[in-house]
């Protein structure tokens, strides 16, 4: 089970929702952050998948995960949209690094490419986005899933819609 799977830091994480009061008047960097740091807790898809936000900056966002027994396919491999929801995940928060205090986003588009099996052998995988495009309401970021070796796991990019004033 999830549960089971050990997060990238030894601490102990909690996952969950942030109210709106702790997020008030924090800009999407500040609260990616405060996940990292703790502060707030990591999302609940976080530990269903057994993915975690690791690190953030301006228009950047990097993820680990672990692929475990809950992730497989009917073919022992695992399923596809693991990877594909890592993509969405960490070039959604790329594009959240850049919103001011008050925004929210909803994707409007992922794609990807699945390049190598994963399996549960494959290990801890990074994933990392970067924003190749900002515009007042629309955010596109690129994203690649690599293994520990460097070797490139899935690629792809995801597309954010601005919602201003939602929190």
């Amino acid at each position: 089970m999830p549960s089971q799977i050990m997060p990238p830091a030894a601490t102990a994480i909690r996952y969950g929702l942030a109210s709106p009061a702790d997020i008030a008047g924090k800009t999407g960097r500040e609260v990616l952050q405060a996940i990292i740091d703790g502060v707030l807790p990591q999302a609940p898809i976080s530990e269903t998948l057994s993915f975690w936000l690791i690190e953030v900056g301006d228009g950047f966002a990097a993820f680990e995960g672990e692929p475990g027994a809950h992730l497989l396919n009917p073919m022992g491999g695992v399923h596809g949209g693991w990877a594909l929801t890592l993509i969405d995940s960490v070039a959604a928060c790329a594009g959240h690094s850049l919103l001011p205090a008050g925004s929210g986003y909803t994707t409007i588009e992922t794609k990807g490419n699945l390049s190598r099996p994963i399996s549960q052998a494959t290990g801890r995988v990074r994933a990392e986005a970067r924003v190749v495009a900002q515009g007042r309401q629309v955010i596109s970021a690129e994203a690649r899933l690599t293994a520990a070796d460097g070797k490139v796991l899935a690629h792809g990019s995801s597309t954010i819609l601005v919602l201003p004033g939602i929190h």
